[in-house]
């Protein structure tokens, strides 16, 4: 339900960044971010986890992950204008990575990973705190930096995963069960 409604703030949330209403962006955003942190958590802690309660939330995980650029764009440009290039690269290779696990798997890869949740967090915390608070580099540099690390290991994963699989701890543990 957390993921679904995470999905549906999306419009909501377009809608906010076109007419360009940055409080009430901000009140939507910040509790869909906080969702993504909750819905995982309730999800294992209740064992409610499924297949398709994993692809509902990588789809409004990557949802929210370029509508929240979208709001940064709108609402402080010059966050992206001065760092483009580390905007970019992180936003660049989330999507080709979903691109590719779309071509190969037909899906979202869902991975889950630990530095992928790890990454949505730091995110979620730089975008919250933009909005509350202001801008914080070295909060970008630690949120995009992570990004850009785990959407490596996710390629990597594509490549060394023949088959679809949710929630793969990350890398080093996929390479020791083959061992």
């Amino acid at each position: 339900m957390l993921s679904g409604a995470r999905a549906l703030a999306v419009p909501v949330l377009l809608v906010l960044a076109l007419e360009e209403q940055r409080t009430a962006f901000a009140w939507v955003l910040i509790p869909a971010l906080l969702s993504d942190v909750l819905d995982g958590w309730i999800a294992r802690a209740f064992r409610l986890e499924s297949r398709i309660g994993a692809a509902l939330d990588s789809a409004a995980d990557s949802l929210m992950l370029f509508v929240s650029v979208f709001g940064v764009w709108v609402f402080h440009p010059e966050v992206i204008r001065e760092h483009a290039w580390l905007c970019g690269i992180a936003v660049g290779l989330w999507a080709l990575e979903d691109v590719l696990a779309l071509l190969r798997y037909r899906r979202l890869s869902s991975f889950h990973t630990c530095l992928s949740k790890l990454v949505a967090n730091l995110l979620g915390l730089f975008i919250g705190w933009l909005f509350l608070f202001g801008f914080e580099p070295w909060l970008l540099y630690l949120a995009a930096g992570a990004s850009i690390v785990a959407s490596l290991e996710e390629l990597a994963l594509l490549k060394v995963l023949k088959e679809w699989r949710a929630d793969v701890r990350g890398l080093w543990w996929v390479l020791r069960e083959r061992n």
